[in-house]
């Protein structure tokens, strides 16, 4: 069954803090999910599950220490080279600049993302991930909406709120992005 996408609006802000350090900030996202850890590590590993729903494309699967892989990212479509430099399935997953970890609870997952970024965007990555959290909670459900990254998520109604809502609450001022001039009267 598909979820109608118009459908789709995401919630408030939450579950979201900063780690600051100079120009490098840490987002630190955790979103509870109703799957086992080891449905959600499939999602997080598997290039078709990433596909789905993440703001990359991966060109082989993230589950292996060592693995070298290539990560797409939506908004600039240049690959990148990234190594896993940890992979406990189905608890802890390092790769660049990014860490997941994942806990049983109950009978679903708490999952935490770690993401170093520029503090300029740190908003604004709180805003994206956000999104593509609902969008993973979709596909698990087997109720997929279709990933929402990029460019795509930026001009999503609820984006601009929740990059609003995540700037205010980490202190910071929201980008103006994307800029006044092209944002639809």
């Amino acid at each position: 069954m598909m979820t109608n996408r118009e459908q789709y609006t995401p919630g408030p802000a939450g579950g979201a803090q900063v780690r600051k350090a100079g120009e490098k900030w840490t987002l630190i996202l955790v979103r509870e999910l109703r799957h086992s850890p080891e449905k959600v590590w499939r999602a997080l590993t598997d290039p078709n599950h990433l596909r789905e729903w993440a703001p990359f494309v991966a060109d082989a699967s993230l589950g292996t220490v060592g693995a070298t892989v290539k990560l797409t990212w939506v908004e600039t479509s240049t690959p990148l080279e990234t190594t896993v430099t940890r992979a406990d399935a189905p608890k802890v997953l390092e790769y660049g600049d990014i860490r997941w970890e994942l806990d049983a609870l109950g009978g679903g997952t708490r999952l935490t993302l770690w993401h170093s970024i520029n503090r300029r965007f740190v908003s604004m990555g709180a805003a994206g991930w956000h999104i593509c959290f609902d969008v993973l909670d979709h596909l698990l459900n087997e109720t997929p909406i279709s990933r929402i990254a990029g460019a795509d998520a930026m001009k999503f109604e609820g984006w601009q709120r929740l990059n609003a809502e995540y700037a205010k609450q980490f202190g910071i001022e929201a980008p103006n992005w994307p800029p006044q001039r092209a944002r639809k009267a």
